[in-house]
């Protein structure tokens, strides 16, 4: 993502996560301006347009539903899962991160400043890592949990969650805070490892859990018990949400150089970058629909939301 503000002086434009250039300086924010969004890609706008559609979706439908999960975590902050504090982490990243959309559009009609478009690089570098990382921080809860339980009751006390907590920050603020500074070189290929890394990692701790539940049904026995059938579909919600997300830039963004510059930029960067950014939405949409009620919705509302079906009583 390194490579990207070469669009963002146009309002639209603002509303894209992947800002597309690597060269940008303190000097380029004030003087350079462009009065289109395709600007280099006149005859190839249909990418760009895809991203931007993706960002509004974001800032509508996203915000609000990491707000929620949020709440939600609050609400159970006294019976918490040993996963909630990387999920709450992720839901306020991704908050943090389609607010800053709308402040790239007041800096641009209103602001004009340099320190927020700062900032809003710093946020793009936020979004670059803590997404990945905090699930992976997930699918490593999870994999210890179903592979290795009585290490996992060994290592159940939130002090050590904590810590892993306070490294994947450390690294999401040393490597936004790289992004936003810029002037390292093959930067970009930081974030095409990272996302790699932590790509091939979820999957294959999602395909172990995965694997291991479905063995532990017992002898003669059909189904799995009710918290390994919880457990089974919670880890597999990860990882169609890690494949559909990150399978793009995965399979990509190695083979750049194989590609037309004008392809790459224009069609290649928006849609991977547009699938990686709607993550956004659609990780506290998954973490919704799991509870029996949302917080601060409706009843009527919260059963429309929620996949889970209540159990019915019994006429045994």
């Amino acid at each position: 993502m390194e490579s990207q503000l070469r669009y963002d002086t146009s309002f639209s434009y603002i509303l894209r996560s992947s800002l597309l250039s690597s060269n940008l300086t303190i000097d380029s924010v004030n003087t350079t301006h462009t009065d289109s969004v395709f600007e280099g890609c006149e005859q190839m706008v249909s990418g760009i347009i895809f991203d931007l559609a993706i960002q509004c979706f974001n800032v509508i439908v996203g915000i609000p539903a990491n707000i929620l999960v949020l709440a939600n975590l609050i609400k159970i902050r006294n019976e918490p899962l040993t996963s909630d504090i990387f999920l709450g982490c992720l839901a306020f990243m991704d908050a943090y991160f389609g607010f800053m959309t709308i402040i790239s559009s007041l800096n641009l009609f209103h602001w004009r400043s340099t320190m927020a478009w700062m900032a809003l690089k710093f946020s793009y570098g936020v979004k670059d890592t803590s997404g990945p990382l905090f699930l992976s921080c997930v699918c490593l809860d999870r994999f210890i949990a179903v592979l290795f339980p009585i290490a996992f009751g060994q290592l159940k006390a939130i002090k050590y969650r904590i810590s892993l907590t306070i490294v994947v920050l450390l690294l999401t603020f040393a490597y936004a805070s790289a992004k936003t500074v810029g002037g390292v070189p093959n930067f970009e290929k930081v974030f095409t490892g990272e996302v790699l890394f932590a790509f091939t990692w979820m999957v294959v701790c999602n395909v172990a859990v995965l694997w291991a539940l479905k063995r532990s049904r017992g002898s003669g026995k059909d189904e799995m018990n009710p918290m390994k059938r919880k457990a089974f579909k919670m880890v597999l919600s990860i990882l169609i949400i890690i494949i559909s997300n990150y399978l793009p830039p995965v399979a990509l963004f190695p083979f750049e150089d194989h590609y037309p510059h004008k392809v790459f930029t224009c069609y290649v960067q928006p849609v991977c970058f547009a699938f990686v950014n709607i993550s956004s939405t659609i990780q506290p949409l998954t973490y919704l629909s799991r509870l029996e009620k949302v917080p601060f919705l409706p009843e009527s509302c919260a059963e429309k939301v929620s996949c889970k079906k209540k159990d019915k009583p019994s006429n045994e």
